[in-house]
């Protein structure tokens, strides 16, 4: 799944990502480790 990544200030004051889905959905901000957990999970169904 494509993702976009955005670090604006906020994101850098949070120590967090925030992540969309290419198609515009917006998943929220979460820490780095989370969004790699995530990716980590969809890449073992691969």
């Amino acid at each position: 799944m494509p993702y976009l990544l955005i670090v604006g200030g906020r994101e850098l004051e949070n120590q967090q990502v925030a992540v969309r889905l290419r198609g515009g959905e917006d998943k929220g901000a979460m820490s780095l480790a989370a969004f790699t957990e995530i990716l980590n999970a969809e890449m073992a169904d691969y």
